[in-house]
């Protein structure tokens, strides 16, 4: 199994990025392939080897939490590599755990490729099993999801604060934010950090 890639960034697309390798290309599907955007030189990708009958795919993150967490959603009945992706990409670690404390099913489902039975799945299989998983916060009660309307911003909020983590500005944001906001109306957190990124990358 390859656990994790240590390389340049070669290429980026809208679903994975290239990993140049010593003189290799490894293609290494990702939540956000352009969050690699702003990194130069040598980086770190933890990866998931996935096999099956007609194919073998690398699924990478920046963060071994990220890593862990793929792992464990896979677990989940009907929970493949692809929607696994799909969830962190949409969701940070931290939303994405806390949401399955709280049951929070309503916030679950606005997911990528996740329907009521399948949170309800996530919940029940889980739950007793992320321990250690969102840094303290879930036990402490500091981190709540609430669940809000389509049109209140909250989708672009979290999506900034992910873009703020990659060390964009706010004034990097906000310039996006003007380009996107009238075609964005109602879509998901992974969408909305994909086109920003794209937009961010291109300068």
């Amino acid at each position: 199994m390859i656990d994790f890639l240590r390389g340049q960034v070669a290429h980026l697309e809208n679903e994975y990025i290239v990993l140049d390798v010593n003189g290799v290309g490894y293609r290494v599907f990702c939540p956000n392939p352009f969050a690699f955007a702003k990194t130069e030189g040598i980086v770190t990708v933890y990866t998931h080897h996935h096999v099956r009958e007609d194919a073998m795919l690398l699924f990478g993150f920046p963060t071994r939490e990220e890593q862990r967490l793929f792992r464990k959603l896979i677990e989940v009945s009907g929970i493949g590599p692809r929607v696994a992706l799909g969830i962190l990409g949409g969701g940070t670690p931290d939303t994405v755990v806390s949401a399955i404390y709280q049951e929070n099913i309503s916030f679950l489902v606005k997911l990528p490729g996740i329907g009521k039975k399948t949170a309800q799945r996530m919940i029940l299989d889980l739950k007793d099993k992320l321990e250690g998983f969102g840094t303290g916060v879930i036990n402490t009660g500091l981190f709540a999801i609430h669940d809000s309307g389509p049109d209140d911003g909250s989708a672009w909020a979290e999506a900034r604060e992910g873009l703020k983590a990659l060390g964009y500005t706010d004034g990097e944001l906000d310039k996006v934010w003007i380009k996107i906001k009238d075609q964005t109306a109602g879509e998901s957190v992974d969408v909305l950090m994909k086109r920003a990124l794209q937009l961010l990358y291109a300068g």
